[in-house]
């Protein structure tokens, strides 16, 4: 559906009085290497390579490294991703617990 200006404006679920335990905020971590593991995945099949400045031509992008090679300010955007699904899977009612330690 659009708005009368054919503008898009996003409303994500207010997720800023939700806090995490530390259990669940230690997750985020496991989930953020994950996602950047999905992300390159992709990449690889679609026939990317590590290349030192991303080039789609190419298909070469310096982020195609172990998530711990990664520079922190990549990480911190997996991170983010990650910490925001938790907090939106709290936020909607589910609860997150380990079942096997």
């Amino acid at each position: 559906m659009e708005n009368k200006d054919n503008m898009y404006i996003p409303k994500p679920i207010d997720t800023s009085h939700i806090t995490l335990g530390d259990d669940i905020v230690a997750l985020s971590e496991m989930l953020a290497e994950n996602i950047h593991e999905v992300w390159a995945a992709g990449r690889v099949a679609e026939g990317w390579v590590w290349g030192p400045k991303r080039d789609d031509a190419a298909k070469q992008h310096p982020c195609l490294v172990p998530y711990n090679d990664l520079p922190e300010n990549e990480k911190e955007y997996d991170r983010a991703t990650a910490m925001e699904t938790l907090k939106t899977i709290t936020g909607l009612g589910f609860s997150i617990r380990r079942t096997n330690p």
